[in-house]
C-alpha cells in the first residue's frame, strides 16, 4: 500500500518475540488478517496481539508516538463504556524489522467493516455513548496542536481540492466540490476542544452480538473539534442510523456540517490512494462519498 512499506513475516516476528519476550516464546505466532493501513498484526497465543508499523523507522518520533498511544490507551480505558486496547509491552528494533513495535491484550470481536451493523440504531447509540464519554474527558486546557485531524476545516482545503482533481473518474467530484464548499462556509468550532478519537473507521470498531464491543487503534487520538468523530455517520451508517447517531450526540447544525466535511477529507484522500491496493478501504471511501452525496 505504501512505497516505503516493510512486509514482516511470522518467522521474523517469532524470532523478535523469542529474543525480547522469552516468556512468550512457547506461544504460536500467526498473522491476523487486517485491512488496516498503518500496522501489520500478529497474534501470540490467544491473549496477545502485536502491532508492527508498516512504515517502520528508527526515528525517535515513531517511538514517541507508540509510547504516547499506549499512554492514551491507559487514560481512556477508565472513562469509556467499551473496551479499548490494553498495552502490555513495547518491542524494540531487531533483525528483520527496523523499528519499534507494540504488544496489546487481544480483544475478541469482529470488525464492523465486515458486518451488517450500519443500519442498527442500537449500534449507533453504542458508538455515540463511547464518543460522548471520550469528549467529556478533561483536557486540562489542551487545544489542537496543529497536527492530525481536529483543526479548522480550511486547513485541509488544498488537500481536498487536489484529491478531487485527481478523482473525477472515481466519483462525482463536481457535486462533492459544492458540498465541500458548503462545509467550509459553516461556522468554525468555537467551543473548547475535546478529546477525539479522530479515526472512527469501521475497521476500528469491534462488534460482538451486534453491539459495539471495543474501539481500537488509538494512534490518531487528539484534542480538537468534536465534529471529527461524526465521520461514522457517513462511513458506516445508513440514513436512519445516521439520524440516531446525531440525535444521541445532540450536535447542532454547524457541528454536523463540519462532520460531513471531515468525512469528505478522509474519504476523498483514501479513494484514489487505495483504489488499487486496498479494496476494503477504497470501498469504505466510496460508501462514505456516496452517503455524503445522497445526504447533501
Amino acid at each position: 500500500m505504501h512505497a516505503d512499506q516493510v512486509d514482516v513475516s511470522a518467522d521474523v516476528v517469532a524470532a523478535l518475540v523469542a529474543a525480547q519476550f522469552p516468556r512468550w516464546r512457547a506461544h504460536p505466532v500467526r498473522p491476523v488478517v487486517s485491512h488496516g493501513t498503518v500496522n501489520a498484526l500478529f497474534r501470540v497465543g490467544e491473549e496477545i496481539v502485536l502491532r508492527f508499523p508498516l512504515q517502520p523507522s528508527l526515528d525517535p518520533e515513531l517511538r514517541d508516538a507508540l509510547v504516547r498511544e499506549q499512554e492514551i490507551a491507559r487514560r481512556i480505558a477508565a472513562h469509556v463504556p467499551v473496551a479499548v486496547p490494553e498495552p502490555i509491552a513495547l518491542g524494540e528494533p531487531g533483525e528483520g524489522y527496523p523499528g519499534p513495535w507494540t504488544a496489546y491484550r487481544w480483544i475478541t470481536g469482529d470488525s464492523a467493516d465486515g458486518l451488517d451493523v450500519g443500519a442498527s440504531a442500537e449500534f449507533a447509540r453504542d458508538l455515540a455513548g463511547f464518543v460522548r464519554s471520550l469528549h467529556r474527558m478533561a483536557t486540562d486546557g489542551r487545544t489542537w496542536g496543529g497536527q492530525g485531524r481536529g483543526g479548522p476545516l480550511h486547513t485541509r482545503d488544498e488537500y481536498v481540492r487536489a484529491a478531487l482533481a485527481g478523482s473525477s473518474h472515481l466519483t462525482d467530484t463536481v457535486r462533492l466540490a459544492r458540498i465541500w464548499e458548503r462545509c467550509l462556509d459553516t461556522p468554525p468550532h468555537a467551543a473548547a476542544d475535546v478529546w477525539i478519537h479522530a479515526d472512527l473507521m469501521p475497521g476500528n470498531l469491534l462488534v460482538r452480538d451486534g453491539r459495539l464491543a471495543a474501539v481500537i487503534d488509538l494512534g490518531a487520538v487528539n484534542v480538537g473539534d468534536p465534529a471529527v468523530d461524526l465521520m461514522p455517520g457517513w462511513n458506516l451508517m445508513t440514513s436512519g442510523a445516521r439520524d440516531t447517531y446525531r440525535r444521541a450526540l445532540g450536535v447542532d447544525d454547524a457541528t454536523w456540517e463540519r462532520g460531513r466535511g471531515w468525512a469528505i477529507v478522509q474519504a476523498i484522500g483514501a479513494l484514489p490512494y487505495y483504489v488499487d491496493t486496498n479494496p476494503v478501504m477504497a470501498d469504505t471511501a466510496r460508501r462514505t462519498l456516496d452517503a455524503v452525496l445522497a445526504d447533501g
